[in-house]
């Protein structure tokens, strides 16, 4: 595995950055820029993950195009339009699953 380094932000780069990966965690969410979009803090732009809501067992197909959260104990945050479809909205914070592998 090898190291790159892009400004503040390393970048994993080897064949196993393309195996699945899968995080728990809590996930909130902020104006985005697109209705299916997600910040993440490590993944490359134009990742596909599969967000789940622990509580309700509603998922979706996100693209990831900001970079994010940045409050501790959040793994990812999701534009308004998914958090409506995932259903916690109103909530504003749900336990979620991430997913980067969708096969």
């Amino acid at each position: 595995m090898k190291n790159i380094i892009i400004g503040a932000l390393a970048v994993l780069a080897s064949c196993a950055a393309a195996q699945a990966q899968s995080w728990t965690g809590k996930a909130s969410y902020y104006r985005g820029r697109g209705s299916m979009t997600c910040a993440h803090r490590s993944l490359p732009f134009g990742t596909q993950v599969r967000v789940t809501n622990l509580s309700n067992n509603r998922s979706a197909v996100l693209v990831v195009n900001d970079r994010g959260p940045f409050i501790k104990g959040r793994i990812i945050d999701v534009s308004t339009g998914a958090a409506d479809v995932l259903g916690f909205r109103r909530a504003g914070v749900a336990r979620v699953t991430v997913e980067t592998d969708m096969d």
